[in-house]
């Protein structure tokens, strides 16, 4: 649907199914417990099989804002990364911040583990009910600013669960790097 190059990586925005695709690592839009949940926490976590849970056991849960790692078992993908995104109150409860700490500890993430390309979700935009064009923005800003201390990090997915989020996803990275010839 769109792609923009900045720097070295190549950031991309499409309608698809996470679990479906062959990446380094997906994000997992995860709830505290880290033990799966409704929308793409329960898909990725169905997808994975249950070696996933049972891994994720051993990491104790995870703060709002904050993401940790494990292997992908049964997806496409080699790793998910969990981060988990705040719920909407409204804006005033520190909402954006948390949100960008997701994509950005998740970029950080792939460059400690040598990672190259990483899908992320809209996070928080389901069941959490962020204002999508906001935490869009958000997305792309972030991870966009992320990307200057992240050298192994060459491709980055923003994938998609409506037309209208890609929409959305891409309307912002319009406004970044140089468009990719398809």
């Amino acid at each position: 649907m769109a792609a923009r190059q900045i720097g070295t990586a190549r950031l991309e925005v499409i309608v698809a199914d996470i679990t479906t695709l062959r990446v380094d690592a997906v994000v997992n839009a995860a709830n505290t417990s880290l033990l799966g949940g409704g929308g793409v926490d329960g898909a990725i976590h169905r997808a994975a099989g249950p070696e996933l849970l049972a891994e994720c056991r051993t990491l104790h849960g995870c703060a709002t804002g904050d993401a940790k790692i494990t292997r992908g078992y049964r997806l496409p993908a080699r790793h998910v990364i969990h981060a988990v995104g705040p719920v909407w109150h409204g804006g005033s409860q520190g909402e954006d911040a948390a949100l960008a700490s997701c994509y950005a500890r998740a970029i950080e993430l792939c460059q400690s583990h040598h990672l190259a390309s990483v899908a992320f979700p809209a996070i928080s935009t389901g069941i959490y009910r962020f204002p999508a064009d906001r935490a869009a923005r958000i997305a792309a800003s972030t991870t966009v600013d992320a990307l200057a201390a992240a050298p192994a990090v060459t491709r980055v997915i923003f994938c998609c669960f409506s037309n209208d989020s890609a929409r959305l996803h891409a309307e912002v990275l319009d406004e970044f790097g140089n468009p990719c010839a398809d």
